[in-house]
């Protein structure tokens, strides 16, 4: 354990310097319009707008965000969409931060942690389950990240490939991709069901609108 502890700072160190130096001729994308993504993803429409806090936005330093409720019709089931997009991870301090930091660092329980596949737009990709509870409330989130090559669910499998797009492609471009859940009842079979069906439905207009 006390090894570990040491290890994954230097880890990090690591991946940073080599992202910083791979990156010395790095050629970022455009910026996307994420305030123009579709409000219709088959069944699912707008509902609200999710405007993060200004603490937030300053901690999460992303350069696009993309926070919405979407509602499936005709059963009314609700699911939270947030996007946030890194034009470059050259700079240390500008990565996406783990939802499964993020949320037990804001007073979310976990409960449940695996990995499920989604298949959308003629691909199959791995994305992190995570079930957590928050006082009475409970919520089944998705969520992965996605560069302009492909879609991961590990946060060191996408830090691994940052290392080499920066050597390849050039680019460190990155989204973390979360949809939220709320499950009716006591399970979470139903809940990961409809935001798989909400992924598939999501990806491919995602997929249009970030960088390519």
């Amino acid at each position: 354990m006390r090894k570990a502890v040491f290890l994954v700072p230097a880890a990090l160190l690591v991946q940073a310097a080599i992202v910083q130096w791979a990156a010395s001729g790095e050629r970022p994308p455009a910026i996307p319009d994420l305030a123009s993504f579709t409000t219709h993803l088959g069944s699912w429409n707008l509902l609200k707008e999710d405007p993060l806090a200004a603490d937030v936005l300053e901690t999460l330093k992303a350069d696009r965000i993309l926070s919405r409720t979407y509602q499936r019709l005709p059963e009314g089931t609700l699911g939270g969409l947030l996007v946030v997009w890194f034009q470059t991870q050259s700079r240390g301090d500008r990565q996406p931060h783990s939802p499964q930091v993020c949320l037990p660092g804001s007073g979310w329980t976990p409960i449940l942690r695996d990995t499920v596949t989604i298949e959308a737009a003629g691909t199959r990709f791995p994305a992190n389950r995570y079930v957590a509870s928050y006082g009475g409330q409970r919520a089944v989130i998705l969520y992965w990240y996605q560069s302009s090559q492909r879609a991961v669910a590990s946060e060191w499998e996408s830090k691994l490939w940052t290392v080499w797009d920066a050597l390849s492609v050039k680019r460190t471009d990155i989204a973390l991709v979360r949809l939220v859940l709320w499950p009716k009842g006591d399970g979470y079979d139903q809940a990961t069901a409809e935001g798989l069906e909400f992924a598939r439905s999501m990806y491919p207009a995602l997929r249009e609108t970030l960088p390519r």
